[in-house]
Protein backbone atom coordinates (compact mmCIF):
# COMPACT_ATOMS: atom_id res chain seq x y z
CA UNK A 1 0.00 0.00 0.00
CA UNK A 2 1.51 3.40 -1.00
CA UNK A 3 1.95 6.26 1.48
CA UNK A 4 -0.85 8.37 -0.02
CA UNK A 5 -3.41 5.59 0.36
CA UNK A 6 -2.12 4.77 3.85
CA UNK A 7 -2.54 8.40 4.91
CA UNK A 8 -6.08 8.39 3.51
CA UNK A 9 -7.12 5.22 5.44
CA UNK A 10 -5.47 6.52 8.64
CA UNK A 11 -7.30 9.83 8.27
CA UNK A 12 -10.61 8.01 7.69
CA UNK A 13 -10.05 5.86 10.81
CA UNK A 14 -9.19 8.90 12.95
CA UNK A 15 -12.36 10.70 11.73
CA UNK A 16 -14.46 7.64 12.69
CA UNK A 17 -12.94 7.45 16.20
CA UNK A 18 -13.29 11.23 16.64
CA UNK A 19 -16.95 11.08 15.59
CA UNK A 20 -17.74 8.45 18.25
CA UNK A 21 -15.77 10.28 20.98
CA UNK A 22 -17.41 13.63 20.09
CA UNK A 23 -20.90 12.10 20.38
CA UNK A 24 -19.91 10.56 23.73
CA UNK A 25 -18.75 13.94 25.08
CA UNK A 26 -21.96 15.69 23.90
CA UNK A 27 -24.17 12.99 25.47
CA UNK A 28 -22.23 13.13 28.76
CA UNK A 29 -22.66 16.92 28.89
CA UNK A 30 -26.39 16.50 28.27
CA UNK A 31 -26.61 13.87 31.03
CA UNK A 32 -24.70 16.06 33.51
CA UNK A 33 -26.87 19.11 32.79
CA UNK A 34 -30.09 17.04 32.92
CA UNK A 35 -31.18 18.06 29.42
CA UNK A 36 -31.84 14.49 28.24
CA UNK A 37 -35.16 12.75 28.87
CA UNK A 38 -35.32 9.43 30.73
CA UNK A 39 -36.64 7.77 27.54
CA UNK A 40 -33.55 8.85 25.60
CA UNK A 41 -31.27 7.76 28.46
CA UNK A 42 -32.83 4.30 28.28
CA UNK A 43 -31.90 4.08 24.58
CA UNK A 44 -28.19 4.84 25.03
CA UNK A 45 -27.02 1.27 25.76
CA UNK A 46 -29.30 -0.33 23.08
CA UNK A 47 -27.86 2.13 20.52
CA UNK A 48 -24.34 0.98 21.46
CA UNK A 49 -25.46 -2.65 21.07
CA UNK A 50 -26.92 -1.98 17.61
CA UNK A 51 -23.80 -0.10 16.46
CA UNK A 52 -21.55 -3.03 17.43
CA UNK A 53 -23.92 -5.46 15.68
CA UNK A 54 -24.11 -3.32 12.51
CA UNK A 55 -20.34 -2.78 12.27
CA UNK A 56 -19.59 -6.46 12.92
CA UNK A 57 -22.17 -7.65 10.36
CA UNK A 58 -20.65 -5.23 7.83
CA UNK A 59 -17.49 -7.34 8.03
CA UNK A 60 -19.42 -10.36 6.72
CA UNK A 61 -21.81 -8.60 4.33
CA UNK A 62 -19.74 -5.62 3.16
CA UNK A 63 -16.11 -6.74 3.37
CA UNK A 64 -16.45 -10.50 2.82
CA UNK A 65 -19.48 -10.15 0.52
CA UNK A 66 -21.57 -12.97 2.05
CA UNK A 67 -25.23 -12.48 3.02
CA UNK A 68 -25.71 -13.69 6.60
CA UNK A 69 -29.01 -13.58 8.52
CA UNK A 70 -27.83 -15.40 11.64
CA UNK A 71 -26.35 -12.44 13.52
CA UNK A 72 -29.12 -12.48 16.13
CA UNK A 73 -28.20 -16.12 16.83
CA UNK A 74 -24.58 -15.19 17.62
CA UNK A 75 -25.84 -12.30 19.74
CA UNK A 76 -28.07 -14.77 21.63
CA UNK A 77 -25.15 -17.15 22.23
CA UNK A 78 -23.01 -14.30 23.57
CA UNK A 79 -25.81 -12.89 25.75
CA UNK A 80 -26.66 -16.17 27.46
CA UNK A 81 -23.08 -17.41 27.86
CA UNK A 82 -22.03 -14.03 29.33
CA UNK A 83 -25.03 -13.81 31.68
CA UNK A 84 -24.53 -17.46 32.69
CA UNK A 85 -20.87 -16.77 33.56
CA UNK A 86 -21.85 -13.71 35.61
CA UNK A 87 -24.38 -15.73 37.64
CA UNK A 88 -22.17 -18.80 38.17
CA UNK A 89 -19.09 -16.78 39.21
CA UNK A 90 -20.96 -14.45 41.61
CA UNK A 91 -19.34 -15.99 44.72
CA UNK A 92 -15.87 -16.52 43.24
CA UNK A 93 -15.61 -13.01 41.70
CA UNK A 94 -17.71 -10.66 43.89
CA UNK A 95 -16.69 -7.50 41.96
CA UNK A 96 -19.36 -6.89 39.28
CA UNK A 97 -17.04 -4.90 36.99
CA UNK A 98 -14.38 -7.61 36.91
CA UNK A 99 -17.05 -10.27 36.34
CA UNK A 100 -18.51 -8.27 33.45
CA UNK A 101 -15.06 -7.93 31.88
CA UNK A 102 -14.55 -11.69 31.92
CA UNK A 103 -18.18 -12.23 30.80
CA UNK A 104 -17.46 -10.13 27.69
CA UNK A 105 -14.43 -12.31 26.92
CA UNK A 106 -16.47 -15.48 27.49
CA UNK A 107 -19.36 -14.22 25.32
CA UNK A 108 -16.94 -13.30 22.51
CA UNK A 109 -15.12 -16.64 22.73
CA UNK A 110 -18.28 -18.79 22.75
CA UNK A 111 -19.93 -16.81 19.92
CA UNK A 112 -16.66 -16.97 17.92
CA UNK A 113 -16.50 -20.74 18.47
CA UNK A 114 -20.07 -21.09 17.21
CA UNK A 115 -19.08 -18.92 14.25
CA UNK A 116 -16.32 -21.41 13.37
CA UNK A 117 -18.56 -24.47 13.90
CA UNK A 118 -21.36 -22.98 11.77
CA UNK A 119 -18.99 -21.41 9.26
CA UNK A 120 -17.16 -24.60 8.26
CA UNK A 121 -20.20 -26.19 6.53
CA UNK A 122 -22.19 -23.01 5.82
CA UNK A 123 -19.56 -20.92 4.02
CA UNK A 124 -19.45 -23.47 1.21
CA UNK A 125 -22.87 -22.11 0.23
CA UNK A 126 -23.47 -18.82 -1.58
CA UNK A 127 -26.09 -16.08 -1.83
CA UNK A 128 -29.64 -16.96 -0.84
CA UNK A 129 -28.68 -20.46 0.33
CA UNK A 130 -26.19 -19.03 2.84
CA UNK A 131 -28.78 -16.52 4.06
CA UNK A 132 -31.42 -19.25 4.59
CA UNK A 133 -29.04 -21.56 6.50
CA UNK A 134 -27.74 -18.78 8.78
CA UNK A 135 -31.33 -17.66 9.40
CA UNK A 136 -32.20 -21.24 10.40
CA UNK A 137 -29.20 -21.32 12.76
CA UNK A 138 -30.51 -18.23 14.58
CA UNK A 139 -33.93 -19.81 15.04
CA UNK A 140 -32.42 -23.12 16.23
CA UNK A 141 -30.28 -21.36 18.86
CA UNK A 142 -33.28 -19.41 20.17
CA UNK A 143 -35.43 -22.54 20.45
CA UNK A 144 -32.67 -24.57 22.15
CA UNK A 145 -32.25 -21.86 24.81
CA UNK A 146 -36.02 -21.87 25.44
CA UNK A 147 -36.00 -25.59 26.39
CA UNK A 148 -32.72 -25.50 28.33
CA UNK A 149 -32.69 -25.79 32.14
CA UNK A 150 -29.38 -25.37 33.97
CA UNK A 151 -28.93 -25.33 37.73
CA UNK A 152 -26.07 -25.13 40.22
CA UNK A 153 -25.70 -26.66 43.68
CA UNK A 154 -22.92 -27.99 45.96
CA UNK A 155 -22.37 -30.98 43.64
CA UNK A 156 -21.90 -28.86 40.49
CA UNK A 157 -23.91 -27.95 37.39
CA UNK A 158 -27.07 -29.83 36.38
CA UNK A 159 -28.61 -29.85 32.90
CA UNK A 160 -32.08 -30.79 31.67
CA UNK A 161 -34.40 -30.14 28.72
CA UNK A 162 -37.57 -31.21 30.59
CA UNK A 163 -38.20 -28.78 33.45
CA UNK A 164 -36.56 -27.24 36.54
CA UNK A 165 -37.70 -30.12 38.80
CA UNK A 166 -35.82 -32.62 36.61
CA UNK A 167 -32.55 -30.90 37.61
CA UNK A 168 -32.88 -32.51 41.09
CA UNK A 169 -30.88 -29.79 42.79
CA UNK A 170 -29.60 -30.28 46.34
CA UNK A 171 -30.74 -27.98 49.15
CA UNK A 172 -29.54 -24.43 48.52
CA UNK A 173 -29.24 -25.06 44.76
CA UNK A 174 -30.13 -22.37 42.25
CA UNK A 175 -31.72 -22.55 38.80
CA UNK A 176 -29.66 -20.31 36.51
CA UNK A 177 -31.28 -20.87 33.09
CA UNK A 178 -34.98 -21.57 33.57
CA UNK A 179 -36.17 -22.54 30.09
CA UNK A 180 -38.42 -19.97 28.43
CA UNK A 181 -38.16 -17.77 31.55
CA UNK A 182 -34.46 -17.32 30.78
CA UNK A 183 -31.94 -15.91 33.25
CA UNK A 184 -33.11 -13.56 36.02
CA UNK A 185 -31.11 -11.45 38.45
CA UNK A 186 -28.28 -10.48 36.09
CA UNK A 187 -26.53 -7.38 37.49
CA UNK A 188 -27.48 -4.17 35.68
CA UNK A 189 -23.83 -3.38 34.86
CA UNK A 190 -24.00 -2.13 31.26
CA UNK A 191 -23.38 1.62 30.93
CA UNK A 192 -23.14 4.08 28.05
CA UNK A 193 -19.41 4.55 28.78
CA UNK A 194 -18.80 0.80 28.55
CA UNK A 195 -20.83 0.72 25.32
CA UNK A 196 -18.65 3.47 23.78
CA UNK A 197 -15.46 1.65 24.83
CA UNK A 198 -16.72 -1.56 23.20
CA UNK A 199 -17.69 0.38 20.03
CA UNK A 200 -14.14 1.81 19.84
CA UNK A 201 -12.65 -1.67 20.36
CA UNK A 202 -14.94 -3.06 17.63
CA UNK A 203 -13.96 -0.26 15.24
CA UNK A 204 -10.27 -0.79 16.03
CA UNK A 205 -10.52 -4.53 15.26
CA UNK A 206 -12.61 -4.14 12.08
CA UNK A 207 -10.75 -1.17 10.56
CA UNK A 208 -7.31 -2.58 11.30
CA UNK A 209 -8.38 -5.91 9.80
CA UNK A 210 -9.80 -4.23 6.67
CA UNK A 211 -6.64 -2.14 6.11
CA UNK A 212 -4.30 -5.10 6.70
CA UNK A 213 -3.01 -7.74 4.29
CA UNK A 214 -5.69 -10.12 5.63
CA UNK A 215 -8.41 -7.56 4.90
CA UNK A 216 -7.18 -7.09 1.34
CA UNK A 217 -7.26 -10.86 0.86
CA UNK A 218 -10.87 -10.97 2.18
CA UNK A 219 -11.90 -8.17 -0.19
CA UNK A 220 -10.17 -9.96 -3.07
CA UNK A 221 -12.35 -13.02 -2.32
CA UNK A 222 -15.42 -10.75 -2.37
CA UNK A 223 -14.48 -9.13 -5.69
CA UNK A 224 -13.43 -12.26 -7.59
CA UNK A 225 -13.23 -15.63 -5.86
CA UNK A 226 -11.61 -17.47 -8.79
CA UNK A 227 -8.93 -14.80 -9.28
CA UNK A 228 -8.19 -14.75 -5.53
CA UNK A 229 -7.83 -18.54 -5.47
CA UNK A 230 -5.58 -18.46 -8.53
CA UNK A 231 -3.02 -16.21 -6.77
CA UNK A 232 -2.82 -18.58 -3.79
CA UNK A 233 -5.30 -17.04 -1.31
CA UNK A 234 -6.76 -19.69 1.02
CA UNK A 235 -10.48 -19.06 0.47
CA UNK A 236 -11.79 -21.22 3.33
CA UNK A 237 -9.32 -19.83 5.88
CA UNK A 238 -10.04 -16.15 5.19
CA UNK A 239 -13.81 -16.63 4.93
CA UNK A 240 -13.85 -18.50 8.24
CA UNK A 241 -11.67 -15.86 9.91
CA UNK A 242 -13.98 -13.00 8.88
CA UNK A 243 -17.11 -14.96 9.85
CA UNK A 244 -15.68 -15.94 13.27
CA UNK A 245 -14.57 -12.37 14.10
CA UNK A 246 -17.99 -11.04 13.07
CA UNK A 247 -19.70 -13.66 15.28
CA UNK A 248 -17.40 -12.93 18.25
CA UNK A 249 -18.19 -9.20 18.09
CA UNK A 250 -21.91 -10.02 17.91
CA UNK A 251 -21.35 -12.04 21.09
CA UNK A 252 -19.80 -8.95 22.74
CA UNK A 253 -22.92 -6.95 21.80
CA UNK A 254 -25.01 -9.76 23.30
CA UNK A 255 -23.19 -9.55 26.65
CA UNK A 256 -23.68 -5.77 26.74
CA UNK A 257 -27.38 -6.30 25.94
CA UNK A 258 -27.80 -9.03 28.59
CA UNK A 259 -26.34 -6.87 31.38
CA UNK A 260 -28.74 -4.04 30.54
CA UNK A 261 -31.75 -6.20 31.52
CA UNK A 262 -32.87 -7.70 34.81
CA UNK A 263 -34.40 -10.69 32.98
CA UNK A 264 -32.88 -12.18 29.82
CA UNK A 265 -35.25 -14.27 27.69
CA UNK A 266 -34.87 -15.69 24.17
CA UNK A 267 -37.98 -14.09 22.67
CA UNK A 268 -38.53 -13.58 18.92
CA UNK A 269 -38.34 -9.77 19.35
CA UNK A 270 -34.95 -10.08 21.11
CA UNK A 271 -33.16 -12.75 19.08
CA UNK A 272 -35.57 -13.71 16.29
CA UNK A 273 -35.09 -13.32 12.54
CA UNK A 274 -36.59 -9.81 12.70
CA UNK A 275 -33.58 -8.73 14.77
CA UNK A 276 -31.19 -10.19 12.14
CA UNK A 277 -33.06 -8.40 9.36
CA UNK A 278 -33.06 -5.12 11.30
CA UNK A 279 -29.25 -5.34 11.72
CA UNK A 280 -28.95 -6.06 7.98
CA UNK A 281 -31.11 -2.96 7.30
CA UNK A 282 -28.62 -0.86 9.32
CA UNK A 283 -25.77 -2.20 7.15
CA UNK A 284 -27.56 -1.76 3.81
CA UNK A 285 -28.88 1.74 4.54
CA UNK A 286 -25.52 2.89 5.90
CA UNK A 287 -23.81 1.62 2.77
CA UNK A 288 -22.46 -1.91 2.34
CA UNK A 289 -18.80 -1.85 3.35
CA UNK A 290 -19.13 1.66 4.86
CA UNK A 291 -18.27 1.53 8.59
CA UNK A 292 -19.23 5.15 9.35
CA UNK A 293 -22.49 4.64 7.48
CA UNK A 294 -23.37 1.63 9.66
CA UNK A 295 -22.85 3.70 12.81
CA UNK A 296 -24.95 6.62 11.57
CA UNK A 297 -27.81 4.43 10.26
CA UNK A 298 -27.92 2.40 13.51
CA UNK A 299 -28.23 5.61 15.55
CA UNK A 300 -30.82 7.27 13.27
CA UNK A 301 -33.03 4.19 12.82
CA UNK A 302 -33.00 3.43 16.57
CA UNK A 303 -33.86 6.99 17.59
CA UNK A 304 -36.35 7.74 14.81
CA UNK A 305 -39.33 5.62 16.06
CA UNK A 306 -38.95 7.16 19.53
CA UNK A 307 -38.58 10.73 18.24
CA UNK A 308 -41.72 10.27 16.13
CA UNK A 309 -43.71 8.69 18.97
CA UNK A 310 -45.77 11.87 19.44
CA UNK A 311 -47.15 11.58 15.90
CA UNK A 312 -48.74 8.18 16.69
CA UNK A 313 -50.74 7.47 13.50
CA UNK A 314 -48.02 8.69 11.12
CA UNK A 315 -44.96 7.43 13.03
CA UNK A 316 -44.35 4.22 11.07
CA UNK A 317 -45.30 5.89 7.77
CA UNK A 318 -42.59 8.55 8.24
CA UNK A 319 -40.15 5.82 9.35
CA UNK A 320 -40.85 3.89 6.12
CA UNK A 321 -40.42 7.04 3.99
CA UNK A 322 -37.05 7.75 5.66
CA UNK A 323 -35.95 4.14 4.94
CA UNK A 324 -36.87 4.50 1.26
CA UNK A 325 -35.17 7.92 1.01
CA UNK A 326 -31.97 6.60 2.60
CA UNK A 327 -31.99 3.55 0.31
CA UNK A 328 -32.34 5.76 -2.80
CA UNK A 329 -29.66 8.17 -1.54
CA UNK A 330 -27.18 5.34 -0.88
CA UNK A 331 -27.92 2.99 -3.78
CA UNK A 332 -29.38 4.95 -6.71
CA UNK A 333 -26.76 5.48 -9.47
CA UNK A 334 -28.05 9.03 -10.09
CA UNK A 335 -27.84 9.89 -6.37
CA UNK A 336 -24.30 8.48 -6.15
CA UNK A 337 -23.30 10.51 -9.25
CA UNK A 338 -24.81 13.68 -7.72
CA UNK A 339 -22.94 13.07 -4.45
CA UNK A 340 -19.65 12.65 -6.30
CA UNK A 341 -20.21 15.91 -8.22
CA UNK A 342 -20.93 17.80 -4.99
CA UNK A 343 -17.79 16.34 -3.35
CA UNK A 344 -15.70 17.32 -6.39
CA UNK A 345 -17.08 20.89 -6.34
CA UNK A 346 -16.39 21.14 -2.60
CA UNK A 347 -12.79 19.89 -3.09
CA UNK A 348 -12.18 22.36 -5.96
CA UNK A 349 -13.47 25.28 -3.84
CA UNK A 350 -11.35 24.16 -0.92
CA UNK A 351 -8.22 24.05 -3.12
CA UNK A 352 -8.97 27.52 -4.56
CA UNK A 353 -9.48 28.89 -1.06
CA UNK A 354 -6.18 27.38 0.10
CA UNK A 355 -4.40 28.86 -2.96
Amino acid sequence: MDNKKMKKTTKSSIITYAMVIAVYIIVEIMLKTGSMSSLMQGLLVPICVYIILAVSLNLTVGILGELSLGHAGFMCVGAFSGAFFTKVMAEIIPNVGVRLFFAILVGAAVAGLFGIIIGIPVLRLKGDYLAIVTLAFGEIIKNIVNVLYVGKDSVGLHLSTKDAVALKLAEGGEVIINGAQGITGTPHASTFTLGIILILVTLFIIMNLVNSRTGRAIMAIRDNLIAAESVGINITQYKLLAFAISAALAGVAGVLYAHNLSTLTALPKNFGYNMSIMILVFVVLGGIGNIKGSIISAVILTLLPELLRGLNNYRMLIYAIVLIAMMIFNSSPKAIELRMRLVEKFCIRKKKGAA
